[in-house]
Order: C-alpha cells, then sequence, then structure tokens
C-alpha cells in the first residue's frame, strides 16, 4: 500500500498532524509521500496512490487556503480514496467556522470518513484522536492497526 499526505500549514501545526499520521504509517510498513503544497515542487501521479490523506487549517473566515486549492486545481484529484484532516481555532469565529476547510474537502472529495479535527497542536491528549481516527480509516481500507 501507497499513501500521499499532501498538506498547507502556515503556523506548523497542520504539519504536526500529518508527521504523526506519517510516523503511524510508516510503523505500519506503508509506504508514504509527504508533500508540502506551499513549497515542495514535484511532477505527481496520483494513480500510485491508494489513498490520499489531505491536510489543512481553515483560512480567512471558513475558507480553504489558497495553496492547497492551487494544488488541487493542479492535480485533478478523482478517483483516489480521500481522508481529510486538519487544525482549527475555535477562538477565532468559534464554532460556525472552526474547521470548516476540513469539511469542505471532505465533502468536495466524498470522502469516506469524517474529517479529522483538531484544535490548534495536535500534541497531549489529540494525538489519540489522531490514532483512533486512522485505525478507523486504515481499518475501512483493510490495514491492521
Amino acid at each position: 500500500m501507497k499513501c500521499l499526505i499532501a498538506y498547507v500549514t502556515y503556523s506548523g501545526n497542520t504539519e504536526e498532524i500529518a508527521d504523526l499520521i506519517e510516523d503511524e504509517l510508516v510503523k505500519r510498513q506503508i509506504e508514504v509521500d509527504s508533500y508540502d503544497v506551499s513549497y515542495d515542487q514535484m511532477d505527481m501521479d496520483l494513480e500510485q496512490y491508494d489513498l490520499v490523506f489531505l491536510g489543512t487549517f481553515t483560512w480567512d473566515y471558513g475558507s480553504v487556503p489558497e495553496e492547497m486549492v492551487a494544488f488541487l486545481h493542479e492535480v485533478q484529484l478523482e478517483s483516489n480514496e480521500v481522508a481529510v484532516f486538519g487544525s482549527g481555532d475555535t477562538q477565532f469565529g468559534g464554532e460556525d467556522i472552526y474547521c470548516r476547510a476540513v469539511e469542505a474537502l471532505s465533502a468536495i472529495y466524498k470522502s469516506n470518513w469524517q474529517g479529522l479535527k483538531i484544535e490548534q497542536s495536535p500534541r497531549g491528549s489529540q494525538e489519540g484522536l489522531i490514532s483512533k481516527w486512522l485505525e478507523r480509516v486504515l481499518a475501512d481500507v483493510n490495514i491492521t492497526i
């Protein structure tokens, strides 16, 4: 099995989530390519991936960051399984816009899984949320954790 983790981060929180997901996948001997859509330039054949993880924070009162939008437009993600994760902050905008970008991408790609929403940094008890979410995703694609 081969997975892609494509994410966008400004504060580093979404990158931390991506790193934790990658660590869990590698422990299970799953091949992983991790890609920061803000900085990395790479020619990508999405057909080589069995599962795609999209990571985003919520920007500008509920929007998906422009870098992620541009990446998705460029690669035209269609047929792959897509799981969406992201970081948010209820201090800015409250529950109404908390992780709205995660919800938007999950809906656009008709994800089989509820998006993973992490309040700010994934440290502490929130690391457990990541593990449980990843366990559900991988169970659905017949990978045991």
